[in-house]
């Protein structure tokens, strides 16, 4: 597993809510934890480029009076895939809760419960960085799977013969096998111009 993105000693945070009166409520709070507000916001049209601009560690986002503005906010935040997103509630909402773990929140919190705020923040980051892995994980076997797919075809090899190839190139080239299949999905110099067929015997 890949180790969490800095200290979580010291967080950039984004908190984001369409009541001014809760953001100024949860700024002091996520400071008496050691962690920095980096960016407040109000306006779901502003989020995302918020976000993608300042990179932050973790996102709060408060549900304000409408469910569907903080619902809009986290699914800015979340298209932006740079951290993760935790709902922030003033009073159990059990409805709301389920409608936004399926935009892709990672936890909520309670402001009732300001003592528990840094556990969740740590699992929370735990949870994302093995997100992150996994993601990542799949990429690579979709490429490996594309790149034996393409010498398959124009090598007219089956698939034990193309992973072989890989494997071979990997090892006389001294390369990732990620690395090498990422290259012959791009055009890598292992492939003719034009597929060959089949000889006859």
């Amino acid at each position: 597993m890949a180790p969490l993105r800095g200290s979580t000693d010291h967080l950039r945070v984004l908190i984001a809510n369409e009541r001014k009166d809760r953001l100024e409520l949860v700024v002091p709070i996520v400071a008496s934890l050691g962690h920095e507000v980096i960016a407040r916001e109000i306006e779901v049209a502003d989020v995302g480029a918020v976000t993608a601009r300042e990179r932050p560690d973790v996102a709060l986002v408060g549900l304000g009076a409408s469910s569907q503005h903080a619902l809009d906010l986290i699914d800015k935040i979340v298209h932006e895939a740079a951290c993760p997103v935790i709902a922030l509630l003033h009073a159990p909402d059990p409805a709301f809760v389920r409608e936004a773990s399926m935009r892709g929140v990672f936890a909520h919190i309670s402001d009732s419960d300001v003592d528990d705020w840094q556990s969740s923040i740590d699992i929370v980051l735990r949870r994302f960085a093995e997100y992150q892995d996994l993601q990542g994980a799949f990429g690579r076997r979709a490429t490996i799977e594309r790149a034996k797919g393409i010498l398959m075809e124009r090598h007219s090899i089956d698939e034990d013969a193309a992973f072989e190839m890989l494997r071979e190139r990997s090892r006389i080239d001294n390369r990732k096998l990620i690395d090498l299949a990422a290259a012959v999905v791009d055009g890598h110099r292992l492939l003719p111009k034009h597929p060959q067929t089949p000889e006859t015997t």
